[in-house]
């Protein structure tokens, strides 16, 4: 019996000629790219990182300010050492076989890092975990508590702080995660192999910096497995192409159908398969429907503006669709900086007494940034003035940029658990087609994003009436009479849902506020047929916030047929005709949707070019 045992180990271990081979090709990968770093930083020389957002000086004042108070500094150091005798107590009690309350419990749902069974079932990564946790909220607490700091400054050191927490959680290490350990001894250390392997990869992608994959992008094709609902590219100038998508019923609706995207992301996050399509569903449901695909800009988009986008995008639209269809009266929706844009184009078309738009719906758009949430920690006025000065360098911010400070968000789940998976454990990223899009960058004109992040985020100058001047027009979102459908998703952290609301607030015409689970894609990409998460709705709009949650009901599945019943509730709304053909009208179909603007891609360009 030893014996067969024996040999069973012995067949499940790595062929030598091959471990060596697999040795020898990473390390001829690791030494090329050192040789490329080395000769790369000889041209353009060895410096220190820029501290673009004075994080450096914040800790500072952080560091100040501590010691300006020594008492409570003591206080907090011996509130962690009593947890941490108490920590002992536990491990002491647990090792002699009884089962007492743990010092620190992990909220399974919150903190999926100790997912794992060990975690809480091996007495050693049982104490490594809560060791860890007690820690990591004691730094966090006595960062965020510290008296004496501006606003701008506290919110630094304690969003920074918790990078630096999660970022040393033990989950991230290969000998204190148990689900690493265990794969290490299965497969005899080929886990780690084949993650430098994964590693030098991600590396190689981002020319010299990490890249991290979070899911396989040689498993998607636009046109093939995502953006597949059918169509034709109608219209395109230097800004976008207008699509419009066959129809999936022999009737229609008279009013045509609009949809303004963000250009911050592409429009496909709508359009990604068939089960889960906004689009399609819309088209099921007797819409004619429009969407913009906005240019992916490079330098020479430098000088468009934010004004641009209103005349050559939203106003360029409207006048196609209604040149499509023959209607002068449609309706629109639109996602977060989109639903930004719509509404500018709405206070534009009543100050010129355009009446066009019949109906508007915003998903996760804010207009009051009175409170943007943890994005506010990137958005003072010296991060700005260093970020557009790296802007005005190239034309653009890159792409890359932008992901990575959303991905900063929520860093265990869009950072670390890639990390953890990849380069520990050793694996191929699951295909995901979210995660494509996620990863599917897009990037920003320099004067539009001056323009967006001064304006709005640092003076909140789309709430003033006149506030604003676009196309010779000042902007007061008070005479925006048209009826809205504003939807926003009650976990959502990059639009929080109490600012969208204070948003909600501004126009003056008939407004309904739709409440819905999950976050900011998961709570508006949510097909009736996955029955998921739910939504709140009240008759009232109350001057607060918590106000209407606590009048609110609560109802089953998606908010999507609540939406439908309002928009052909709209006056008018339900008539219909023969259904609409795109390239059949006055515009000849110039290209199968999702059309060439989409399809670029910044990962998919040589090395080198901009």
């Amino acid at each position: 019996m030893a014996q067969q045992n024996t040999t069973e180990q012995v067949k499940s271990l790595p062929d030598p000629a091959e471990l060596a081979k697999s040795y020898a090709e990473v390390a001829q990968r690791a030494s090329k790219m050192m040789a490329r770093f080395v000769e790369k930083k000889s041209t353009e020389g060895f410096s220190m990182p820029a501290d673009e957002m004075g994080v450096s000086k914040a800790f500072m004042d952080l560091a100040n300010c501590l010691l300006t108070n020594p008492q409570k500094l003591v206080e907090a150091q011996m509130k962690l050492m009593q947890d941490y005798f108490a920590l002992w107590q536990y491990s002491a009690s647990k090792m002699m076989g009884s089962a007492p309350l743990p010092a620190v419990a992990v909220a399974p749902k919150s903190d999926k890092r100790f997912k794992d069974e060990d975690w809480e079932n091996n007495f050693l990564f049982d104490f490594i975990k809560q060791s860890y946790l007690l820690t990591a909220n004691h730094l966090n607490s006595v960062v965020s508590e510290t008296e004496g700091l501006d606003e701008s400054t506290q919110r630094k050191v304690s969003f920074f702080t918790r990078q630096y927490t999660d970022a040393l959680s033990p989950t991230n290490f290969a000998l204190s995660n148990p689900e690493v350990v265990r794969e290490t001894v299965k497969s005899n250390g080929q886990n780690l192999i084949k993650g430098f392997d994964n590693l030098l990869r991600d590396l190689e992608a981002g020319d010299g910096q990490l890249r991290i994959r979070m899911t396989d992008p040689d498993a998607f094709e636009l046109g093939k497995n995502v953006a597949t609902t059918p169509g034709k590219v109608v219209f395109q100038n230097e800004m976008f192409q207008l699509i419009q998508y066959d129809p999936a019923t022999p009737q229609q609706f008279k009013k045509p159908l609009l949809i303004v995207p963000p250009w911050i992301n592409k429009f496909y996050i709508l359009d990604l398969r068939d089960k889960n399509s906004f689009v399609k569903w819309t088209t099921d449901q007797g819409h004619t429907t429009f969407i913009i695909s906005w240019v992916n800009p490079d330098e020479r988009h430098a000088n468009k503006n934010f004004e641009n986008y209103l005349l050559e995008g939203t106003m360029t639209a409207v006048d196609v669709v209604e040149q499509i269809t023959g209607e002068d009266r449609i309706n629109t929706a639109s996602y977060c900086l989109g639903g930004t844009l719509l509404m500018s184009t709405l206070a534009y078309m009543a100050a010129k007494k355009d009446k066009r738009i019949a109906s508007a719906t915003f998903f996760t758009t804010m207009l009051d940034f009175s409170e943007p949430g943890e994005l506010k920690v990137f958005l003072d006025e010296p991060t700005v003035a260093s970020l557009e000065k790296r802007m005005n360098e190239r034309g653009f911010l890159d792409g890359s940029d932008m992901a990575g400070t959303f991905n900063m968000l929520r860093a265990n789940d869009l950072i670390w658990s890639f990390a953890v998976n990849n380069y520990l454990m050793g694996k191929e990223s699951f295909p995901f087609d979210l995660l494509y899009w996620n990863s599917d960058s897009t990037r920003m004109p320099a004067k539009m994003h001056s323009f967006y992040l001064r304006n709005f985020y640092l003076g909140n100058k789309l709430r003033e009436p006149g506030g604003l001047e676009l196309g010779g027009v000042k902007i007061d979102l008070s005479k925006v009479k048209t009826p809205c459908y504003f939807v926003s998703a009650i976990e959502d952290h990059i639009a929080p849902w109490k600012s969208t609301y204070m948003g909600a607030l501004l126009p003056t015409g008939p407004v309904k506020f739709v409440l819905g689970g999950s976050g900011h894609i998961a709570g508006i990409i949510n097909p009736p047929a996955a029955n998921k998460y739910g939504f709140w709705t009240n008759d009232e709009l109350p001057a607060s916030s918590d106000d209407f949650l606590s009048g609110a009901t609560q109802n089953p599945g998606s908010w999507w047929t609540h939406w439908q019943k309002w928009v052909t509730d709209q006056s008018g709304g339900a008539q219909m005709v023969d259904a609409r053909k795109p390239g059949e009208g006055p515009l000849k179909a110039l290209e199968d949707a999702p059309g060439a603007y989409v399809k670029f891609r910044l990962d998919k360009q040589k090395k080198g070019a901009k």
